[in-house]
This record gives C-alpha cells, sequence and structure tokens, in this order.
C-alpha cells in the first residue's frame, strides 16, 4: 500500500472576500461560499453572488466542479470539520480552502471521502483554537498521508459509502415526512386556530389549566448524581423532546415533588430567545425528573381539554406567531409570564374528539420510534464504514 502526501496529489487555492464597497461586485450570478454555506456534502447555490469583475479585482478564485470545499477558519472547527464537493463553479471566501485533484492515480470522489474520513483527526489534532475563532494550522491538510490503491479499489469503496450515505438520507427523509403528519392531522381534525372554521368553543387556556408552576433554579451537574433536569436544551422547537444531554439535581423529598414531572405534564419555554420562548414538549413519563426554571409546568383539567391536543395547539404554526408577538423583554431573552399564558385563547372541540387526536398522535410516535430506530443503525454502519482503517476499508483486507 502507498501513502502520498495529500500535496503531492492535488494543488490547492485560497479564497477571498470582494470590496463590500464596491455595490456592483455583489450583483453577479457566481456562487460566493463562506463557511455558512457548508452545510451539505454537496454545493451548488450559496447565499451570496458576485460578479465576475468580483472575481478578477479580488482574492477569490473560482473551482471547477468537483473540487472540494474544506472550512479551515471558524468557530464550528472547536467540533466539527465542515467538508463539501462543488457541483458547479463557484467562488469562496478566505475561511475556505479550496483542494483541486491533479493526479491519475486518485479520483477526486475518492479524496473527498477520504478527507471526510479524516475529519475528527484533523478537529483533534490539526485545529488551533483562538479566543473565538479557531483555524486549521497551516501544513496539516497538505500532509496528510493519503492511502493510494488501484483505482478500481477506491471507486468500490466511493460506492459502498455512497450507498451508505444514501440509506441513512432515505431514513432521515421519511422520518421528517412522518414527524409532519401530526401538524397536517391537527388541522384536518380541528381546522386551522388562527381562523377557527369548524366554530369549536374558546376559552381562556386558564380555565382549562390545573395548575401552572415554575420549574427548578438550582445548579446543575454532568455527574449523574440525583434526579435529571429538563432544561431548554432538551426540548426541540417542534415541541419533542431530546434527552441525550441530561444534566442532574440533588433535591430533597419535598422538592422532588414540587418540581415533579408526572406523565402528562407539559413543559412550556417562559424564557428564551423572541423565536424560540413558548416551544412546549408533553412529558411522556419515561424516567423520573424535574423541570428546570425557564419552564412553566402545565397540568390540565383532563375533563376539558387532553394533554396532547393542547400540546399540538400550543405548537400549532398560529401560536407560534401568537407566542413571538406576545413575548416581551430584549434581543436574546424574551419571557412570556403566567398570567400572559392563562390568557391565551384556545379552542376546545369536543373531548372524544381530543381523544382521537391522541390516538393518531401515537400511532404517528409509533413510525417516529421505528424510524428513528431505522436511522441510527444506518447512521452507525455509515460512521463505521467512515471511521475504518482505510487499509483495511479499502483495501478490503
Amino acid at each position: 500500500m502507498n501513502y502520498v502526501p495529500l500535496r503531492e496529489l492535488c494543488s490547492f487555492r485560497h479564497g477571498g472576500t470582494p470590496s463590500k464597497a464596491n455595490a456592483s461586485f455583489w450583483q453577479g450570478s457566481i456562487p460566493w461560499v463562506s463557511p455558512k454555506d457548508m452545510k451539505s456534502t454537496l454545493i451548488e447555490e450559496a447565499a451570496d453572488h458576485i460578479s465576475e469583475d468580483a472575481v478578477s479585482g479580488s482574492a477569490t478564485s473560482i473551482v471547477p466542479p468537483g473540487a472540494i470545499l474544506v472550512v479551515v477558519r471558524s468557530g464550528i472547527l472547536v467540533h466539527s470539520l465542515p467538508i463539501a464537493q462543488v457541483g458547479r463553479p463557484v467562488a469562496f471566501n478566505q475561511d475556505i480552502k479550496a483542494i483541486i485533484p491533479h493526479s491519475d492515480l486518485v479520483s477526486v470522489d475518492f479524496l473527498f471521502w477520504f478527507l471526510r474520513s479524516q475529519a475528527n483527526d484533523v478537529v483533534a489534532r490539526g485545529v488551533k483554537k483562538g479566543a473565538t475563532v479557531h483555524s486549521v494550522q497551516s501544513g496539516f491538510i497538505e500532509n496528510l498521508l493519503v492511502p493510494v490503491p488501484p483505482l478500481d479499489r477506491q471507486l468500490q469503496m466511493v460506492d459502498i459509502l455512497s450507498r451508505a450515505e444514501g440509506i441513512v438520507r432515505l431514513r432521515r427523509e421519511a422520518q421528517q415526512k412522518a414527524a409532519e403528519l401530526i401538524p397536517a392531522i391537527f388541522i384536518d381534525m380541528f381546522g386551522d386556530p388562527a381562523r377557527n372554521p369548524k366554530g369549536w368553543p374558546v376559552a381562556n387556556l386558564g380555565e382549562a389549566l390545573l395548575s401552572v408552576d415554575y420549574g427548578c433554579s438550582v445548579k446543575a451537574s454532568a455527574d449523574g448524581a440525583g434526579l435529571p433536569i429538563i432544561r431548554m436544551s432538551n426540548v426541540t422547537y417542534a415541541g419533542n423532546l431530546d434527552l441525550d444531554d441530561l444534566k442532574y439535581v440533588e433535591l430533597p423529598p419535598n422538592e422532588i415533588e414540587k418540581y415533579g414531572l408526572q406523565e402528562g405534564d407539559l413543559l412550556f419555554n417562559r424564557t428564551n430567545s423572541k423565536e424560540l420562548v413558548g416551544k412546549t414538549a408533553l412529558w411522556d413519563g419515561r424516567l423520573e425528573a424535574v423541570v428546570a426554571s425557564y419552564f412553566m409546568r402545565l397540568r390540565v383539567v383532563p375533563t376539558q381539554i387532553d394533554p396532547t391536543y393542547l400540546w399540538a395547539f400550543l405548537n400549532s404554526k398560529h401560536m407560534k406567531q401568537v407566542l413571538f408577538d406576545t413575548a416581551r423583554g430584549a434581543i436574546g431573552q424574551a419571557n412570556i409570564n403566567s398570567k400572559e399564558l392563562k390568557a391565551f385563547a384556545v379552542m376546545l372541540p369536543p373531548l372524544d374528539q381530543q381523544h382521537g387526536f391522541k390516538e393518531r398522535v401515537e400511532f404517528v410516535n409509533s413510525i417516529l420510534r421505528q424510524q428513528s430506530e431505522a436511522l441510527a443503525k444506518a447512521t452507525a454502519t455509515f460512521d463505521a464504514l467512515l471511521a475504518r482503517d482505510p487499509r483495511i476499508a479499502i483495501v478490503g483486507r
């Protein structure tokens, strides 16, 4: 097996930023890629576009389709290394390095996958950390040793990895489509809350709530001692629970009772950015936990409203806008208090229809769990293939 420094297989180009003072530079059709555009592994568009005069009048350059872009200066390098191929000619800024293969020994797709397999190592050993912005050490990428098997072996590994990534993508798309079913079912059964086209009775939310309580303000730790505490990061914008990153608090029995969660509790995020304030999760009772102070814990009057129905109502497009308009406070820190929460108007369809909605949500959630398990397996397989020693993964020994 031959190993060749990357610099002997490729040429490297550095980017630049055309002058902002020249407005005509920014009125062209050439995509100008910056780190904010590096969110997928294939780049064909960018948020900004420049003219040909901007290219000739600045340090940027245009790279051909198939070129590989790597972010070499950004705060994101603290945890990941964005890498992408371009599907059309693009220009790029100074925070990105372009890699253009020029050797007959390797295919561009093979080099792309090789660089992706080395991303974690580059982050761990090759990133120079600054106060706010991090950068890849000069020459680190250029000196990576690339295994160079025969071309047919390279293409075989590219095909295996591409197929594995395709399965991951399809699983993720299926999961997203399943998640979109719940808002659609809500609208189908109850209509848009903004117009209430089915004429359901309307009441102040406070009339349907048994209690509204603020969460616990005790400092949490990651050492696993005590009970998990549900924080803002554990609830997504869509209102789903994300318990991958839990912290813990130790509380006396009376405070565990005061701040503890029961199945059917709603967690209303009372303080957050203006865009995120009001995101609401439905606690499913999967473990014993308490709730943090940035939430209000809502318990419903079960003879008036179903928790699953209220969860979907609070996360509806209409209520997201109401919450945004209601939130008070400075930039980055908006608030909704219990008085404002209780004053929100809520549609109250017959309870049996609310329960019917809950049954449909439970069915969709069962599909989502299956999709999540399938996605996890596909992702693990892909990651294992990508992380394997190139001598084994590529040559097949």
